[in-house]
């Protein structure tokens, strides 16, 4: 197993424990409620430093947990892949996968469009897009003449400030930038196998050269993000996003994560970007602390292809069996944070305990205007749902499971996500205090997802 065990006196060696220990943040505090350290646990502790706050400060922060329990940390089998130089990086976008050069391909053109994804995508867009620009310049594009359009599907729009956050300041600054309207503005193309009728942004269907931008991450319908994606859902019409993910989703189960080949909802997506005639693709690939790893350039689908295929024997994690307790840290998708708390079903026992970590000032967002649209033709009212999440709490699943939610940044909207019942802590001490509450004695099994938004399960590719 991909496993860590963690000691005090290694903790000792690495941090110390006296008082207050400062997070090891690698960037300035996001705002007026960051925290500067985390109490020390009293007594002997193991610990553990997870990555969180991604694109709000980038900072670890430790975890301690009583001496007497066993720590299990649960890395995904790539940790540790070296990361990318921008020379690197160049390299890879000039040798192309499927496609011909993206400075051939640029030159004569009179302007291009560039997509990137929004803050529920960890992609390190800022590391990747002065590098596209740098081809597009030697091909005598002029920077007036690009334009950077947000490929979000049905999310909400960008702010300035998270757009500054996703491509650097100096490109959010000196390039124009729109966000994608799922709601108008879109060009009918045309219609799939799968009747999905296929309307894309009017603004990426109108440039001369056609570049997206995307992460290699988990997605537990379409397979993988990235690749086609960033068309249908990214810059697709909110009809379109509708029947892909509803309609073909609902009728077909060839669908789930890592599943790319034989997914027929991703054959769908797949059509839809075919009829946009995308020219050139970037595929980021990045590590725990979302630096790029690998880069696959060229073609929407060759590229995305072979990326998955390094993708699935990189992000992959052994799955710790029936442990007492099981934290699943949302970074780097705490935006979305449902999906890193699969971690804790996949693990858990019968009698344990579940922690999710959302540590992000954004926490997760509740605009996502075809889950509200969904959601709204039933006519309940707000009053009527919440809580929805259920089957987590103590009783859960009919095995007494409970369910923690640890956030500095705790709100009322957040703690409506999730079932009676559930325990919630804005401090490390308190979560430690309930866990010792439901589980007395030692020998306690701990397992720790740290960065559970990207990880996982050690599942085959499906062709």
């Amino acid at each position: 197993m991909s496993i860590s065990i963690f000691s005090r006196r290694s903790f000792i060696k690495g941090a110390g424990t006296a008082g207050t220990v400062p997070l090891i943040g690698t960037a300035l505090a996001a705002g007026p409620y960051q925290q500067t350290n985390v109490a020390a646990l009293k007594g002997s502790a193991h610990s553990v430093v997870i990555p969180t706050h991604e694109f709000t400060g980038n900072l670890d922060e430790r975890l301690d947990f009583p001496v007497d329990w066993t720590l299990n940390v649960m890395r995904m089998k790539g940790e540790g892949d070296a990361v990318l130089t921008p020379q690197q990086i160049t390299a890879a976008i000039q040798k192309p996968i499927g496609a011909s050069p993206l400075r051939e391909l640029a030159a004569g053109k009179n302007n291009a469009v560039i997509t990137f994804d929004d803050m529920t995508r960890p992609t390190p867009a800022y590391a990747i897009a002065p590098l596209v620009l740098a081809e597009l310049k030697a091909a005598g594009i002029k920077d007036e003449n690009i334009l950077f359009l947000g490929s979000f599907a049905t999310h909400r729009p960008m702010t300035v400030d998270e757009v500054q956050r996703k491509l650097g300041k100096e490109i959010a600054t000196k390039y124009a930038w729109l966000n994608h309207a799922c709601f108008y503005g879109c060009k009918e193309l045309g219609t799939t196998s799968y009747k999905t009728t296929v309307a894309v942004n009017q603004n990426f269907m109108g440039a001369d050269l056609k570049i997206t931008m995307s992460g290699i991450k988990v997605h537990y319908d379409a397979g993988y993000g990235g690749g086609a994606k960033a068309i249908l859902p990214g810059l697709s019409y909110i009809e379109t996003v509708e029947h892909n993910h509803n309609v073909i989703l609902r009728q077909t189960k060839t669908s789930g994560p890592v599943r790319i080949f034989k997914n027929e909802m991703r054959l769908d997506i797949i059509e839809a970007a075919r009829m946009a005639k995308v020219d050139f693709s970037v595929q980021t690939m990045y590590d725990e602390k979302l630096r790029p790893t690998h880069v696959f350039a060229g073609d929407i689908v060759d590229a995305h292809h072979t990326a998955v295929r390094l993708a699935a024997k990189t992000y992959c994690t052994e799955t710790f069996q029936n442990p007492d307790i099981v934290v699943a840290n949302a970074y780097p998708q705490n935006a979305e944070a449902y999906n890193p708390a699969k971690w804790l079903r996949y693990s858990i026992k019968p009698g344990g305990t579940g922690v999710l970590i959302i540590q992000n000032p954004a926490g997760p967002d509740p605009i996502h205007f075809l889950n509200n649209r969904t959601a709204s033709r039933s006519g309940m009212a707000w009053f009527q749902s919440r809580n929805r999440v259920g089957g987590f709490g103590p009783g859960g699943q009919g095995q007494n499971v409970g369910l923690i939610v640890y956030s500095q940044y705790l709100n009322r909207n957040i703690m409506n996500n999730y079932a009676a019942g559930t325990m919630f802590a804005t401090k490390w001490e308190e979560v430690i205090g309930f866990l010792k509450d439901r589980h007395k004695g030692t020998g306690v099994q701990v397992a720790v997802y740290p960065y559970a938004g990207m990880q996982h399960q050690m599942i085959e590719l499906d062709g």
